[in-house]
């Protein structure tokens, strides 16, 4: 035990050259340097770019799912700059809501800019038969609700004179429901 003790003394009070740091003298002056100029100007850059990217995500994510109001959405993520991104929230849910009201009053949960994009692929030949029916559908929908604009008017008259799409689907046929005792034939009864 005494060992122990004299060992660990020993080694305590011993002058063991210890430094914090693997460079010395103008090496780590220079390193300090870099690393300073770095965690002031790249650090600041990096995080504000960053902070703008998250914050227009709304944005884009409306933008991609076509949703009618992504302007007010844009206008949302730019007044939450101004207000320290305290309606981002708002912002992000509003991107991911599914316009029920804006579908019964106008006839559609799409931007205009969905068609226009649709008929930029008719005029290109790379819209499918069954995309061009839905497209119809919905144009025709949004016409018993409110006058179409000019050019989703032009685009609604192209799709009528198409010679593949001049006849509407074919209805599907309704689902006939029998009563529970037409199903079960009157021997079979337990």
């Amino acid at each position: 035990m005494n060992l122990r003790f004299a060992s660990l003394l020993v080694a305590l009070l011993a002058p063991i050259s210890a430094r914090a740091s693997f460079l010395s003298g103008d090496a780590l002056d220079t390193a300090a340097n870099w690393l300073s100029w770095f965690i002031l100007f790249l650090v600041p850059v990096v995080a504000i770019v960053g902070f703008l990217f998250v914050h227009v995500l709304p944005e884009k994510i409306a933008e991609k799912k076509h949703h009618p109001h992504k302007d007010s959405i844009k206008v949302l993520c730019i007044l939450s700059l101004f207000f320290g991104g305290m309606l981002w929230p708002i912002a992000w849910l509003w991107a991911y809501t599914k316009p029920i009201g804006y579908r019964m009053i106008y006839g559609t949960e799409k931007h205009e800019d969905f068609y226009l994009e649709k008929a930029r692929e008719l005029h290109e030949g790379k819209l499918s038969p069954e995309d061009a029916a839905a497209l119809r559908a919905d144009l025709a929908a949004m016409a018993n609700k409110a006058p179409l604009r000019a050019d989703l008017q032009l685009l609604a008259d192209r799709l009528d004179t198409l010679p593949a799409l001049a006849r509407p689907p074919a209805a599907v046929p309704p689902i006939v429901t029998r009563p529970r005792s037409a199903e079960v034939p009157a021997g079979t009864e337990s």
